[in-house]
């Protein structure tokens, strides 16, 4: 096999593994509340810990990739991820979790940063959107897989199940808290991480222009602009409306309808990060017709509707509805990022570096909300997320992109 092709597989494992360890926190909070008796509100911080990482770290990985190369940063991402795992694995408490979690977004944040440029070079340019939504779709996948792996773990804990896994998690884990399990496993996917990416030949990326983080005057230049901050603002509502729903359904199902958060919760999270995956191919497909914004402002006005039938439904609709939030919100990330990008004429590497640093709105919604919650109960607290869908809506009316999205005809297909 070409060594490039090697590397664009490696890339999409490392999408797979990124996705693996970032999405798990919604199915295991209710554990974790219930193993240190802890609050709504200081559940919140759990998220908050992982997704600050990402405002500390998405600028600064930037420059240290240009100087350090693909390589060692990422041998770098995957051992901090190791270290954050194995350390809540051996000494799980709440503190311990909270710095564990805290290292291992500095890890995954890091990752984040170097793929995208080490895809286009490894794939080649005119592969790249290809590559790209191949990396998105590895990416759902392992949302996808990992509820399904935390609900397998804490069901065959310590039921005398033969087999080396179970002989030796029984060992490691205490029987009162299971979901630990999880840390043990992820502990070694990064190991087994370090030794890959240790052992493999990359090919000399060389960032282009537009790729390229500049703190000095591009910087400056770009916080001084109105329509930069707006778009900050979009993405981080984005993903604090992603992880505000994801990290809370299996908390809100169980108080709410007395759902088993180890096997129907855990499902339910599943579906919807199935659903985000099968609606960003979908949306791919949309966009190809109409205009992007028209598109955000319909599957926005979706979101909002399926959010409201979930709080507010029986539970048979709320084990659909939850899903359908996340069809919903697919396209919302790919096509703020670009309506963002096509909105400014230079710096498209420093703006980028911002709008992921906005990914730290996954910190700070889901702790709004649990901050709510700890006052008026989880119910309406999770109604705060109609203001982050609120705001994403508004993008598709007052977003004015230099460069529009190609659409086509239909009449132009069947010609």
């Amino acid at each position: 096999m070409n060594q490039n092709k090697l590397i664009v597989a490696l890339i999409l494992l490392i999408f797979f593994v990124i996705s693996f360890l970032t999405n798990i926190l919604g199915p295991i909070i209710p554990d974790i509340i219930d193993s240190f008796t802890l609050s709504i509100g200081l559940a919140g911080f759990l998220p908050f810990s992982f997704f600050v990482a990402y405002a500390v770290m998405s600028i600064p990985s930037g420059i240290l990739v240009e100087k350090y190369k693909e390589k060692k940063m990422l041998v770098l991402a995957f051992s901090l991820a190791f270290l954050g795992a194995i350390l809540f694995a051996l000494i799980p408490g709440f503190a311990v979790a909270l710095t564990s979690l805290f290292i291992i977004g500095i890890g995954m944040a890091i990752l984040q940063v170097v793929i995208n440029p080490l895809l286009r070079t490894a794939g080649g340019e005119e592969h790249f959107a290809f590559n790209s939504v191949m990396g998105q779709l590895a990416f759902g996948a392992a949302s996808f897989l990992s509820p399904m792996l935390y609900s397998y773990l804490v069901t065959n804990m310590h039921t005398g199940k033969a087999s080396l896994l179970f002989t030796f998690l029984d060992g490691m884990v205490p029987e009162n808290l299971k979901w630990v399990s999880l840390y043990w496993v992820f502990a070694v996917i990064a190991f087994v991480m370090v030794i890959v990416v240790y052992l493999a030949r990359f090919p000399k990326v060389e960032l282009k222009e537009d790729e390229k983080i500049d703190i000095a005057v591009a910087f400056r230049e770009l916080l001084s602009n109105k329509i930069v901050i707006l778009y900050f603002l979009g993405i981080f509502c984005y993903v604090g409306t992603e992880q505000g729903i994801a990290n809370w359904i299996s908390k809100f199902l169980q108080t709410y309808h007395g759902v088993d958060p180890a096997t129907t919760g855990a499902t339910v999270i599943s579906y919807f990060w199935g659903l985000l995956t099968i609606g960003c191919l979908l949306g791919l497909l949309l966009l190809k017709f109409m205009d992007s914004r028209t598109v955000l402002i319909g599957f926005t006005s979706g979101a909002i509707l399926a959010l409201l039938v979930a709080l507010f439904g029986p539970v048979s609709w709320a084990l659909i509805a939850f899903p359908l939030t996340g069809f919903f919100a697919s396209v919302m990330w790919s096509i703020i990022f670009s309506l963002a990008l096509n909105s400014v004429p230079q710096h498209h590497g420093t703006f980028s570096g911002i709008l992921c640093t906005g990914i730290a709105g996954g910190a700070v919604v889901p702790l709004i909300v649990g901050g709510i919650a700890e006052i008026t109960g989880l119910k309406l607290a999770m109604l705060f997320l109609l203001i982050t869908l609120g705001y994403i809506l508004s993008i598709g009316i007052w977003a004015k992109p230099l460069v529009s999205n190609a659409t086509k005809n239909l009449k132009d297909i069947f010609r």
